[in-house]
């Protein structure tokens, strides 16, 4: 049996009339409108201080309590797995990640991950903000997503990155090959992020329960039927350039969850690589801008194109 503790968690709702059910389902992630019924029947969900009845209706501004199982996390363990070290000092460690490679721990994957192989590689020395699980982890990148991923070695720079993430400072570029020929040579797409409304695990542009996203993109190229494209994250938003570029009908190349159902081009994960992080170093702040050359994956795309490599 799985050992778990209790976790309890505030939800503000903005919206009126609504089962409570279905608002908890559309609010937590992972939660199920029968796990939701069943939270509320254990008298789990409170509000004003008493359990709220399982015929209750939302009314914007009701501040619910709820508490839920959680998983007991469990502590990363060090693993001898080769890294690809863009850069590395007393204080960050940039990686050049991987096309399949998890970020974290996380259900289905406890090891193999980039924490494991961190901790291998750095074994104390990494920030403890992030958790057991996440030690040193200030952004993360998709499985299936290669390219730079940045980890804090002591928490002042955890810190110092975890601000410049949030003041939009730290600049991300990434490189894609999306379905369809783009029109403009260059555009912004402004379109808030939200849990999908029936798919757990996957992410849709919409007005509820959702985040202000902005990705701007331009074409580096076109080929017949598919985009060789730049993208810069003003925001970062879970699977943000994916759900974006599916959004305005040209989903990134390779994309199961938000594009074809089936491989094209020999691609089953999505032709997505993160090539350029530019930040302020933590200790110093002199301004850094890290680049990776596009793996052989990507070029074996661009080859069977026609394009340059």
């Amino acid at each position: 049996m799985l050992n778990t503790t209790l976790k309890t968690t505030s939800i503000d709702c903005e919206t009126g009339g609504v089962r409570l059910d279905k608002f908890l389902a559309d609010t937590i992630p992972d939660l199920t409108r029968s796990a939701a019924q069943k939270l509320i029947e254990q008298g789990r969900v409170e509000l004003l201080g008493a359990p709220v009845r399982k015929s209750h209706r939302t009314s914007p501004g009701e501040t619910y309590i709820v508490q839920t199982d959680e998983p007991l996390e469990t502590c990363a363990v060090p693993q001898d797995i080769p890294l690809d070290i863009v850069f590395e000092d007393a204080d960050i460690i940039v990686i050049n990640k991987p096309r399949g490679m998890v970020v974290h721990p996380a259900p289905g994957h406890p090891d193999g991950t980039l924490v494991n192989a961190l901790l291998g590689h750095c074994g104390d020395s990494l920030s403890g903000i992030g958790g057991e699980k996440r030690p040193g982890i200030v952004h993360r990148i998709d499985k299936d997503t290669s390219g730079l991923i940045i980890a804090a070695k002591n928490d002042h720079a955890h810190l110092s990155l975890s601000d410049q993430l949030a003041a939009r400072t730290l600049t991300r570029e990434y490189e894609a090959i999306v379905r369809g020929t783009l029109k403009d040579d260059h555009g912004t797409i402004n379109a808030p992020i939200g849990r999908h409304r029936t798919d757990r695990k996957r992410q849709a542009v919409t007005d509820r329960n959702s985040r202000a996203a902005v990705t701007h993109y331009e074409v580096i190229a076109r080929f017949h039927g598919y985009t060789h494209i730049r993208c810069r994250l003003q925001t970062g938003r879970t699977h943000q350039i994916r759900v974006h570029m599916a959004h305005i009908g040209h989903p990134v190349l390779g994309d199961l969850v938000y594009g074809r159902k089936k491989p094209e081009l020999g691609l089953s994960g999505q032709c997505l690589h993160a090539r350029m992080l530019r930040f302020a170093h933590p200790q110093t702040g002199e301004e850094m801008t890290l680049t990776t050359e596009l793996p052989g994956y990507f070029r074996d795309v661009l080859r069977s194109l026609g394009g340059a490599v």
